[in-house]
């Protein structure tokens, strides 16, 4: 026997040593390396804080006292042990153990994988666990980790970092407690010498300790039944009961300074367990505690005391009577039930630190990561505390939740399995929720979940700063986490969702959607930041980019990232998360343009550029929103209508319309200072056109390329705003440069009265009707005469130049194409549309202005510069004496200095318009000269002979006009000249029988005198008058006067 007591030390792990080495010193297993540091800064516990002064390492002795307690006095079942593979040399012969056998003495198997860890979906230390990118590999594993202890007793003492000396002690301590529980055993143990005493304990320990299990040591059963056994059952089956006692006023009753090292130790632990008694029986009771109760202020002034001075704890010590006393009745209050249970340590929230502690120790105290792989047998033993610490399986669902996801994140988050094992657990929890309205649980609850979605949304809210493509697995553990925290609390536990439908909150995708909005304001507002700072750093570079362009092109590409990284995960829980998140970064720079579209007083490269990265950020978000939302019922409508268009291609549309309306203004009043200033000077250059028209044409040129340099996206769709703009000016100019010139009528004499003619008057009137003629003549165009800028010469200028604008257009089109060719943003239709890049007023007034000043110079040549010698000086008296061949010299001598100035390709329209001007003066002169002329019949071959030499003129030997021409123009000259060789009577009669056909019977009694129409024919009655009045017949004059009583001078 003496050496079965020495061989019954700590046994060794059957999975990890060999069955034939020494055993270990106690001291190797007690031992335990340094626990990495564990920083939970941000994340305070929800289980509630106590108001005494416990620390953990307080409540994690205290929860191990608990535990030893329980699973001594429970009744186990047998294990049957299986070899690990690794070790197949080991003995593996080993009998069941006893149904009787303390639960703590129950053989550990950890070679069949645990089936809580698979349900958690949790790995094995050291098999390749999943780690969030960037973790280390788990410490720990492998070889030189601590040997792992072979019962569930000695695996718990280690996993809680409790020392041999300390469970000795505990296991003493409730040995003497059961010693003392039972009078039969009592008794027996009377008839022990204490060397028998000191056996019997031993073998107890041993016994607890389950060394007999050990390679080395084999259990004699025959030993224990034969000399101690009917003792050693007794002592293991008295004391089950120890939910009615109370734990720390037993120990406190049992312990002396003798089993500690020195004072000082006993001391702390005497403290220690006072406060305990404290936190379960005052401060946090089960029961509400009425303070003016007696007993618990007498309890209060008991631990007072304690803290000041150690209280003497013998049995029969009067200190320690009262404090049992108190302690009894405190612990024995119940809240109504019937039951011997004491409360000590089931007050909310003493029970669940405790309970904290408990689980903390499923985790490897090697390895902080890792939950050990005979969590399944560990967790049957914990929750045999449940009655002690009024536990049930919904609080243990929600502590286990907590205690997951707290090593999760005090662990570096490093570990995903158990942040997917806590959102496994959390769904436990959700099932629980819906099935008890407990005010208690569900005050703790939303506790927990609060913490757990604070932690979570800290980095959600923001998350773009706390993930990134490398640790976006853990990204998807927390989010699960979180959603699945807010929807408890907002289903399970809110009021004012109750009240609600439930169709009318979807609580995770109203998350999901808070959280994308958030972060990426956050991000945004970082974003905008660094652009900022890259604008004042690239300050003193040349062409810097401008803030919002820096800034478009960043949340461009924060957006990419957002669809490639963050969406697809985001996805599970809200099915258009990229669309919400281009929508929120849509708003975010949406506000910034805004602002500044609003700021914009000009066109400058800046605003430009900024608007276009605006233009195209935009474009960006709104492809990746519609994507996104291609499978939703209303086809991505109501994301769209989130994201209300920055308008920048309009912006940019204003700015460049204000930017050609500046242009067009001024070049308008260069037009007009210019013009005032121009002299139509045909000496200014040798093509014989204005200056000023070299300068609006080298203007609108300038124009036309600075407006294709405009940095725009938009060249061809406002260059017909340009275009008209500048065509419009053109117009102006044209129609300035005609506009005073003069007309036809400006320049012909108006006609004089009807007179019939007598031979003996011709001669009186010619002087005295050329000088009424002329006065006339000279009135009509005085205006003219002041002016240098309106005589031929200058009329031919303005010609040239008119010309020129017209031809030039032409140019400026051709370059207009060639820009648009060379424009990023030119297509195809753009040059199918021509209208878009022509002129189309400025060809018009070009042509109206050359025909108009080709007929003034013209008329003005024929009525006005020959007047002396053509309406004053043609045919006045004797017709034979005063002949068209001065009038054809000076006009010869026009044509001369005409065809020096004028454009070659408007020449010939001009001569025409003089030979026109100069056959109409011809036949004025012959129909309406006035009384100083009249012509007889012989006077017709005269007539004829001046017209041939008139026409001769512009014929000029073939170099001048094409005969059709001249021909077409004459062609009524032509048809009136045979009338004057016609005799008198002949043309009466044809007269009178004109008049009657053209008035009918009205004109039988009385012929009516026709009006002038301006339109010669030998079949007008006016013509055929005129005729007559200015023939030079005694029977033409009889007529006029019988039959409209015409008189014979003005």
């Amino acid at each position: 026997m003496a050496s079965l007591f020495r061989d019954l030390s700590l046994g060794h792990s059957k999975r990890e040593s060999p069955p034939l080495k020494p055993p270990l010193k106690p001291q190797q297993l007690s031992i335990m390396p340094p626990k990495p540091t564990i920083t939970t800064a941000d994340l305070d516990s929800p289980l509630g804080q106590l108001a005494t002064q416990l620390t953990d390492p307080d409540l994690r002795s205290t929860a191990y006292e608990i535990f030893v307690a329980v699973c001594r006095t429970s009744s186990g079942k047998p294990l049957t042990y299986t070899p690990n593979p690794s070790n197949s040399d080991s003995t593996t012969n080993h009998s069941n153990h006893s149904p009787n056998s303390p639960a703590l003495q129950r053989s550990l198997t950890s070679a069949a994988a645990s089936k809580m860890k698979k349900a958690l979906g949790l790995k094995s230390p050291g098999s390749g666990s999943r780690k969030s990118p960037g973790s280390g590999s788990s410490s720990g594993s492998g070889q030189g980790k601590v040997r792992r202890a072979l019962t569930v007793g000695e695996l718990m003492r280690a996993q809680m970092r409790v020392s041999e000396t300390v469970d000795s002690r505990i296991r003493r301590a409730l040995l003497r407690i059961a010693a003392g529980q039972g009078k039969t055993l009592s008794s027996k143990l009377r008839l022990l010498d204490s060397y028998a005493f000191d056996r019997l304990f031993l073998l107890y320990l041993s016994v607890e300790s389950f060394i007999v299990c050990s390679a080395e040591v084999a259990f004699d059963h025959s030993h224990v039944h034969g000399c101690f056994g009917p003792l050693l059952m007794c002592l293991l089956q008295v004391g089950r009961r120890i939910e009615s006692v109370v734990l720390p006023l037993e120990l406190l009753q049992q312990l002396k300074l003798s089993d500690f090292t020195d004072q000082q130790e006993y001391e702390v632990w005497q403290k220690r367990t006072m406060k305990v008694l404290e936190a379960g029986l005052l401060l946090h009771p089960h029961v509400p505690l009425d303070r003016s109760n007696p007993t618990s202020q007498r309890l209060r002034q008991i631990i007072q005391g304690a803290m000041d001075r150690p209280i003497e704890t013998g049995k029969n010590n009067e200190s320690m009577q009262v404090l049992r006393s108190a302690v009894m009745s405190l612990a024995s209050r119940s809240d109504g039930s019937l039951s011997e249970i004491c409360h000590w340590a089931d007050g909310i929230p003493l029970n669940l630190r405790l309970y904290e502690m408990l689980l903390q120790a499923c985790f490897d105290v090697n390895d902080e990561t890792s939950v050990i792989d005979e969590i399944d047998e560990l967790m049957e033993h914990i929750k045999k505390t449940w009655t002690i610490l009024g536990m049930n399986q919904m609080l243990h669902n929600l502590c286990f939740t907590w205690v997951l996801f707290h090593r999760f994140v005090a662990t570096g988050q490093a570990e995903t399995d158990l942040l997917d094992a806590a959102d496994g657990q959390l769904a436990e929890v959700a099932r629980d929720a819906k099935t008890t309205k407990d005010p208690q649980y569900s005050k703790i609850l939303s506790s927990t979940l609060s913490s757990i979605l604070g932690w979570a949304e800290k980095r959600l809210l923001a998350y773009h700063d706390t993930f990134d493509s490398r640790n976006v697995e853990t990204m998807q553990g927390i989010v699960s986490l979180g959603v699945s925290a807010a929807k408890i609390l907002v289903e399970d536990i809110s009021n004012e969702y109750r009240r609600k439908r439930k169709g009318e909150v979807d609580v995770v995708r109203t998350r999901i959607d808070t959280y994308i909005r958030s972060s990426l304001r956050t991000a945004f507002a970082q974003r905008m930041e660094k652009a900022d700072s890259s604008r004042r750093a690239s300050k003193n570079q040349p062409n810097p980019l401008p803030v919002l362009a820096i800034l478009a092109k960043d949340v461009g590409e924060l957006a990419v990232n957002e669809k490639q990284v963050f969406s697809p995960i985001l996805k599970r829980w809200h099915p258009f998360s990229a669309g919400v998140a281009v929508a929120t970064l849509h708003a975010c720079y949406g506000n910034e343009i805004k602002q500044f579209i609003s700021g914009i007083a000009e066109l400058t490269p800046d605003a430009v550029q900024v608007l276009r990265a605006a233009d195209k950020l935009e474009k960006d978000l709104v492809q990746i929103a519609v994507e996104d939302s291609v499978d939703s019922d209303d086809g991505g409508k109501a994301i769209i209508r989130e994201m209300p268009p920055y308008e920048a291609e309009a912006a940019i549309a204003d700015l460049v319309k204000a930017w050609i309306k500046a242009r067009l203004d001024r070049l308008k009043e260069w037009v007009d200072r210019n013009l005032q200033q121009e002299v139509w000077n045909p000496q200014a250059n040798q093509e014989g056109y204005a200056p000023s028209a070299v300068e609006v044409l080298r203007i609108i040129d300038e124009t036309l390329d600075a407006y294709f340099q405009l940095p725009i996206p938009m060249h061809p769709v406002l260059l017909p705003d340009l275009m008209t703009g500048l065509d419009r000016c053109l117009q102006y100019y044209a129609t300035k440069a005609k506009s005073g010139c003069g007309s036809r009528n400006t320049y012909v004499p108006t006609m004089p009265a009807l007179t019939r003619c007598t031979m003996e008057s011709k001669f009186a009137w010619k002087k005295k009707e050329k000088s009424a003629n002329t006065q006339k003549r000279n009135s009509q165009v005085a205006i003219m005469n002041g002016d240098n800028s309106f005589g031929v010469p200058q009329l031919c200028v303005r010609i040239n130049t008119l010309h020129r604008i017209r031809s030039e257009l032409d140019v400026l089109e051709k370059r207009i194409i060639t820009h648009l060719r060379n424009s990023e943003s030119a297509h195809a239709e753009d040059f199918s549309n021509g209208l878009a890049k022509k002129f189309e007023l400025t060809p018009a007034a070009c042509i109206e202005g050359v025909q108009a000043l080709s007929e003034a110079v013209a008329y003005k040549i024929v009525f006005h510069d020959l007047s002396h010698v053509f309406w004053d000086g043609l045919y006045v008296g004797e017709p034979s004496s005063s002949r068209i061949e001065p009038f054809i010299q000076e006009v010869e001598r026009n044509l001369l200095i005409i065809s020096n100035i004028i454009h070659e390709r408007v020449r010939p329209r001009v001569v025409t318009d003089i030979m026109r001007a100069s056959f109409d003066g011809f036949l004025l002169v012959l129909l309406a000269g006035g009384p100083s002329r009249a012509f007889m019949c012989q006077d017709s071959q005269v007539i004829e002979d001046d017209f041939k030499s008139l026409k001769d003129l512009f014929w000029a030997n073939g170099d001048g006009l094409h005969t059709d021409l001249i021909d077409k123009f004459s062609t009524t000259v032509r048809s009136i000249l045979p009338l004057f060789r016609t005799d008198t009577e002949s043309l009466i009669e044809r007269y009178r029988r004109v008049t009657l056909e053209t008035y009918g019977s009205s004109a039988r009694s009385k012929l009516p005198l026709p009006p002038t129409s301006g339109q010669w024919n030998p079949t007008d009655p006016n013509t055929l008058l005129r005729m007559l009045c200015y023939r030079n017949d005694e029977a033409a004059s009889r007529y006029l006067k019988k039959t409209y009583n015409l008189p014979k001078k003005l």
